[in-house]
Protein backbone atom coordinates (compact mmCIF):
# COMPACT_ATOMS: atom_id res chain seq x y z
CA UNK A 1 0.00 0.00 0.00
CA UNK A 2 1.80 3.13 -1.17
CA UNK A 3 1.04 6.09 1.00
CA UNK A 4 2.61 8.99 2.73
CA UNK A 5 0.70 10.52 5.63
CA UNK A 6 2.84 13.62 5.68
CA UNK A 7 0.87 16.06 3.59
CA UNK A 8 0.78 19.51 5.13
CA UNK A 9 -1.32 22.44 4.17
CA UNK A 10 -4.80 22.66 2.78
CA UNK A 11 -6.50 24.66 0.10
CA UNK A 12 -5.75 28.31 0.66
CA UNK A 13 -9.43 29.20 0.29
CA UNK A 14 -10.37 27.04 3.30
CA UNK A 15 -8.50 28.84 6.05
CA UNK A 16 -10.27 31.03 8.59
CA UNK A 17 -7.43 33.55 8.86
CA UNK A 18 -7.51 34.57 5.21
CA UNK A 19 -3.93 33.44 4.69
CA UNK A 20 -3.06 33.40 1.01
CA UNK A 21 0.25 31.57 0.76
CA UNK A 22 1.19 27.99 1.46
CA UNK A 23 4.10 29.21 3.58
CA UNK A 24 1.79 31.26 5.82
CA UNK A 25 -0.62 28.35 6.19
CA UNK A 26 2.18 25.91 7.02
CA UNK A 27 3.51 28.32 9.64
CA UNK A 28 0.05 28.77 11.19
CA UNK A 29 -0.43 24.99 11.24
CA UNK A 30 2.99 24.49 12.87
CA UNK A 31 2.14 27.06 15.54
CA UNK A 32 -1.16 25.28 16.25
CA UNK A 33 0.55 21.90 16.51
CA UNK A 34 3.13 23.38 18.91
CA UNK A 35 0.29 24.76 21.04
CA UNK A 36 -1.41 21.35 21.04
CA UNK A 37 1.89 19.69 22.01
CA UNK A 38 2.22 22.10 24.95
CA UNK A 39 -1.36 21.34 26.03
CA UNK A 40 -0.53 17.62 26.29
CA UNK A 41 1.68 18.30 29.29
CA UNK A 42 -1.38 19.37 31.31
CA UNK A 43 -3.34 16.11 31.09
CA UNK A 44 -3.47 13.82 34.11
CA UNK A 45 -1.69 10.48 33.87
CA UNK A 46 -5.02 8.64 34.14
CA UNK A 47 -6.77 10.62 31.39
CA UNK A 48 -8.79 8.32 29.15
CA UNK A 49 -7.78 8.65 25.51
CA UNK A 50 -11.04 8.38 23.62
CA UNK A 51 -12.58 9.87 20.50
CA UNK A 52 -13.62 13.02 22.34
CA UNK A 53 -10.06 13.68 23.55
CA UNK A 54 -8.59 13.04 20.10
CA UNK A 55 -11.11 15.50 18.62
CA UNK A 56 -10.08 18.02 21.28
CA UNK A 57 -6.38 17.59 20.44
CA UNK A 58 -7.10 18.03 16.72
CA UNK A 59 -9.17 21.17 17.42
CA UNK A 60 -6.39 22.63 19.57
CA UNK A 61 -3.90 22.09 16.75
CA UNK A 62 -6.03 23.28 13.83
CA UNK A 63 -9.12 25.08 15.19
CA UNK A 64 -7.65 28.55 14.74
CA UNK A 65 -7.29 27.87 11.03
CA UNK A 66 -10.02 25.48 9.82
CA UNK A 67 -13.76 25.08 10.25
CA UNK A 68 -13.40 21.28 10.12
CA UNK A 69 -10.88 21.09 12.98
CA UNK A 70 -11.99 18.83 15.80
CA UNK A 71 -14.64 17.16 13.65
CA UNK A 72 -14.58 13.70 12.13
CA UNK A 73 -14.11 13.53 8.38
CA UNK A 74 -17.43 13.71 6.52
CA UNK A 75 -16.21 12.86 3.01
CA UNK A 76 -14.42 9.92 1.46
CA UNK A 77 -10.81 10.62 0.56
CA UNK A 78 -7.79 9.06 -1.10
CA UNK A 79 -4.26 9.66 0.16
CA UNK A 80 -1.88 8.79 -2.66
CA UNK A 81 -2.81 5.24 -3.54
CA UNK A 82 -4.20 4.61 -0.02
CA UNK A 83 -7.96 4.74 0.40
CA UNK A 84 -8.94 5.19 4.06
CA UNK A 85 -12.18 3.69 5.32
CA UNK A 86 -15.40 5.37 4.20
CA UNK A 87 -16.35 8.33 6.40
CA UNK A 88 -19.55 6.56 7.47
CA UNK A 89 -17.45 3.93 9.31
CA UNK A 90 -15.23 6.40 11.17
CA UNK A 91 -17.36 6.79 14.35
CA UNK A 92 -17.45 3.03 14.94
CA UNK A 93 -13.78 2.58 14.03
CA UNK A 94 -12.79 5.35 16.44
CA UNK A 95 -14.90 3.81 19.22
CA UNK A 96 -13.29 0.40 18.66
CA UNK A 97 -9.85 2.00 18.51
CA UNK A 98 -10.45 3.92 21.75
CA UNK A 99 -11.59 0.78 23.58
CA UNK A 100 -8.61 -1.26 22.37
CA UNK A 101 -6.16 1.54 23.12
CA UNK A 102 -7.52 1.95 26.65
CA UNK A 103 -7.17 -1.79 27.17
CA UNK A 104 -3.54 -1.66 25.97
CA UNK A 105 -2.78 1.35 28.18
CA UNK A 106 -4.34 -0.33 31.22
CA UNK A 107 -2.24 -3.44 30.49
CA UNK A 108 1.15 -1.68 30.38
CA UNK A 109 3.51 -3.44 32.76
CA UNK A 110 6.86 -2.66 31.16
CA UNK A 111 8.53 -0.63 28.43
CA UNK A 112 7.77 -3.21 25.73
CA UNK A 113 4.05 -2.95 26.49
CA UNK A 114 4.31 0.84 26.28
CA UNK A 115 6.14 0.68 22.95
CA UNK A 116 3.45 -1.57 21.50
CA UNK A 117 0.68 0.77 22.72
CA UNK A 118 2.48 3.73 21.15
CA UNK A 119 2.91 1.93 17.82
CA UNK A 120 -0.70 0.76 17.85
CA UNK A 121 -2.08 4.23 18.62
CA UNK A 122 0.07 5.92 16.01
CA UNK A 123 -0.74 3.48 13.24
CA UNK A 124 -4.48 3.16 13.90
CA UNK A 125 -5.04 6.91 13.69
CA UNK A 126 -3.18 6.92 10.38
CA UNK A 127 -5.15 3.93 9.09
CA UNK A 128 -8.57 5.22 10.16
CA UNK A 129 -7.69 8.70 8.86
CA UNK A 130 -10.49 10.32 10.87
CA UNK A 131 -9.86 13.94 9.82
CA UNK A 132 -9.89 15.93 6.59
CA UNK A 133 -6.26 16.85 7.23
CA UNK A 134 -3.74 16.66 10.04
CA UNK A 135 -4.05 12.93 10.65
CA UNK A 136 -0.31 12.26 10.86
CA UNK A 137 0.28 15.22 13.14
CA UNK A 138 -2.63 14.15 15.35
CA UNK A 139 -1.26 10.60 15.46
CA UNK A 140 2.09 12.00 16.62
CA UNK A 141 0.39 14.17 19.24
CA UNK A 142 -1.60 11.24 20.65
CA UNK A 143 1.54 9.09 20.65
CA UNK A 144 3.36 11.79 22.59
CA UNK A 145 0.48 12.14 25.06
CA UNK A 146 0.70 8.44 25.89
CA UNK A 147 4.49 8.73 26.28
CA UNK A 148 4.13 11.76 28.60
CA UNK A 149 1.50 9.97 30.69
CA UNK A 150 4.02 7.18 31.30
CA UNK A 151 6.97 9.40 32.19
CA UNK A 152 8.66 9.59 28.78
CA UNK A 153 9.63 12.43 26.48
CA UNK A 154 7.99 13.10 23.12
CA UNK A 155 8.81 10.41 20.57
CA UNK A 156 10.13 11.64 17.24
CA UNK A 157 8.75 8.92 15.01
CA UNK A 158 8.57 10.88 11.80
CA UNK A 159 11.30 12.64 9.84
CA UNK A 160 10.68 14.86 6.82
CA UNK A 161 13.56 13.56 4.73
CA UNK A 162 16.36 11.04 4.36
CA UNK A 163 16.60 7.39 5.26
CA UNK A 164 14.70 7.93 8.53
CA UNK A 165 11.69 9.11 6.54
CA UNK A 166 11.81 6.07 4.28
CA UNK A 167 12.19 3.77 7.29
CA UNK A 168 9.09 5.37 8.85
CA UNK A 169 7.01 4.99 5.68
CA UNK A 170 8.04 1.35 5.35
CA UNK A 171 7.22 0.73 9.03
CA UNK A 172 3.71 2.17 8.54
CA UNK A 173 3.22 -0.08 5.51
CA UNK A 174 4.26 -3.11 7.58
CA UNK A 175 1.81 -2.09 10.30
CA UNK A 176 -0.92 -2.06 7.64
CA UNK A 177 -0.32 -5.82 7.52
CA UNK A 178 -0.39 -6.14 11.33
CA UNK A 179 3.41 -6.22 11.68
CA UNK A 180 4.09 -3.51 14.24
CA UNK A 181 7.70 -4.54 14.90
CA UNK A 182 9.37 -2.02 12.53
CA UNK A 183 7.32 0.84 14.01
CA UNK A 184 8.09 -0.45 17.51
CA UNK A 185 11.80 -0.47 16.65
CA UNK A 186 11.66 3.20 15.59
CA UNK A 187 9.84 4.09 18.80
CA UNK A 188 12.24 2.10 21.01
CA UNK A 189 15.21 4.01 19.62
CA UNK A 190 13.49 7.32 20.42
CA UNK A 191 12.07 6.47 23.85
CA UNK A 192 13.64 8.51 26.67
CA UNK A 193 12.40 8.88 30.23
CA UNK A 194 11.61 12.39 31.44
Amino acid sequence: MERDHTTTGSNIEENLLGLNTTEAINLAEAQGVAEAEESLLHYDTDTKIDTYLILEIHKTAFGHLYEWAGKLRFVDVTVGSFTPPPYSKIPNLMAEFSDQLQYLINSIKNENDLVYALAYAHHRILAIHPFNNGNGRTARLVTNLIAYMHGYEAVQIYHREGTSREEYIQAVKKADNHDYQPLENIIKRQLRQL
